[in-house]
């Protein structure tokens, strides 16, 4: 496993080039014990599956934006054009949002996923904003350097707005990633290599469950063999990522020219906006693989199962509680009768007028005890509910909000940053302001060096990890594949050093 040094602004590029070094150097770990590709190395490919908001959308509609000299035409880029987001927001949000219960497009526009390469390499393209909104371009770069042929090297870009069922449903996704690595096999006569950044994992993850119910159960492992050589996952959000519930609750503009409030009512009409939610280690469902063939395809409402370790211990495995949320009791509690049960396990104070303190951990994000309790004071979160039972617990081939066991892959990779300042909790209050700006954030939580600490500077109880995360995904959620480790394990870290040698940049396990 890769654990990294660095600061956020260049983690996502750093991992990328270190996996592009990996690629060159792969036949050497082989020699060292790995599961090596007997054939010609130079017939292995590279398969990308982009992370969140990672692929350009591009408008199929032709829509009039009144007041503007900007509309929008077939092809027109909408992921990402800061130009018309900036000057015709309110059309943009037309062809970006989506209907939160049946994932339909506005009726007055739709976007779809870009193909190919261009689709993930720049998001908003153009001198000032190309090199501000790179993901890919600089990895595809090195690669072309090492010599790398143009068809070596495929995207499989999707609409990260959608749900995993609903890709499949709408754009038969998961069909034709696998077309794509049959395609590879046959075009460049060796298997693939899979670099996975982000929600791409979790993209992953689901093709990996999907397959086993496309193919011969004798013949799974066969097929992954002939047609994955090794698996790169890069930043991947294994136990889901805090943020998530910020974007949900009070929304999260990554540097977008629009209000938290705008960008909540966006990311709430994602069916992918559940999808990287925190969720504990210790709850499982039942298994979709064998349910199949005893009840049938299609059967879902999967429940949890939660070991002993999830009661005796607190805070589901994560570091504190994910969320915190101080209600006014001068409302009346007893009005509000879908809150009162969890309220009296969960109250920090309901005397003399103050606020009651509700608490939740990653467990009761991912169950949707959360959204239950708050949902007389926030009319989002029956959208959220929606989605998170109909697209997630009920989906028929895998609930993703469970802990992910090793794929059945020869060889696994897992590069992540580690020792950033990243957030693990918040605390939430009415703002006393309407939907979508009804909750205000008091405070955050974050881990670093080892510790919990609060906005102020004050430390905070918990269960700290040994690192901290990326800036965006927590230590735990990253590190969760070192369960994977087997008996043949190399685990390296590599300080925020571009001049490391090839040997130094290997890590590896079987």
């Amino acid at each position: 496993m890769r654990e990294v040094r660095k600061p956020f602004l260049v983690s996502i590029l750093f991992n990328l080039i270190v996996t592009c070094f990996l690629v060159e150097t792969l036949h050497t770990s082989f020699v060292n014990g790995g599961e090596g590709f007997s054939g010609d190395y130079s017939k292995l490919s590279g398969i990308i599956i982009p992370g969140y908001a990672s692929t350009q959308l591009r408008a199929w509609s032709i829509l009039d934006c009144p007041y503007s000299p900007l509309d929008f035409n077939p092809l027109d880029s909408v992921w990402l054009d800061t130009t018309k987001l900036l000057s015709a927001v309110n059309c943009w949000l037309k062809c970006m949002l989506l209907d939160p219960y049946n994932q339909t497009d506005h009726p007055e526009c739709k976007s779809r996923p870009d193909s190919g390469l261009s689709a993930i390499t720049e998001i908003d393209p153009g001198y000032i904003t190309g090199p501000l909104s790179s993901v890919w371009k600089e990895w595809v770069k090195w690669c072309i350097q090492f010599g790398v042929e143009a068809n070596a090297i495929l995207a499989a870009p999707y609409d990260w707005r959608l749900s995993a069922s609903m890709l499949e449903e709408r754009d038969l996704y998961f069909h034709k990633l696998k077309l794509t690595f049959e395609t590879a096999l046959r075009l460049r006569g060796g298997p693939s290599l899979v670099f996975a950044h982000s929600l791409g994992n979790n993209v992953f993850r689901y093709f990996l469950e999907w397959l086993k119910l496309e193919i011969a159960p004798k013949k799974y492992v066969q097929w992954l063999d002939d047609h994955i050589h090794a698996y790169f996952a890069v930043g991947a959000p294994l136990l889901g990522s805090s943020q998530t519930v910020k974007g949900a609750l009070s929304g999260e503009t990554f540097g977008l020219p629009v209000s938290e409030g705008t960008v909540r009512l966006l990311f709430n009409s994602f069916g992918s906006s559940v999808w990287m939610m925190p969720f504990s280690k210790y709850c499982r469902t039942d298994n979709v693989y064998w349910k199949h063939f005893f009840e049938g395809r299609g059967t879902g409402n999967h429940k949890y199962h939660c070991d002993d370790m999830e009661y005796r211990f607190n805070y589901s495995g994560w570091p504190t509680n994910i969320v915190n949320i101080e209600i006014p009791s001068t409302r009346g509690i007893d009005a509000y009768p879908s809150i009162t049960e969890v309220a009296q396990q969960n109250v920090s104070s309901r005397e003399c007028g103050l606020p009651t303190q509700l608490s939740f951990s990653a467990r009761e994000v991912s169950d949707g005890t959360l959204f239950r309790a708050i949902k007389e004071y926030d009319p989002d979160t029956e959208k959220l509910l929606y989605q998170l039972e109909k697209l997630y617990h009920d989906d028929a081939v895998l609930n993703p909000l469970t802990p992910w066991d090793r794929p059945p892959l020869k060889n696994i990779f897992c590069i992540y940053g580690i020792d950033s300042k990243t957030e693990v909790g918040y605390y939430f209050a009415p703002s006393g302001k309407p939907y979508p700006d009804n909750w205000i954030i008091t405070d955050i939580v974050y881990e670093n060096e080892g510790a919990l600490f609060s906005r102020s500077g004050n430390l905070v109880n918990g269960n700290p990890g040994a690192s901290s995360g990326d800036e965006t995904v927590p230590y735990n959620s990253l590190s969760w594949c070192k369960t994977w480790l087997g008996s043949k394990v190399n685990i390296t870290r590599a300080p925020q050093n571009f001049s490391l040698s090839m040997t130094d940049l290997m890590y590896k396990w079987t």
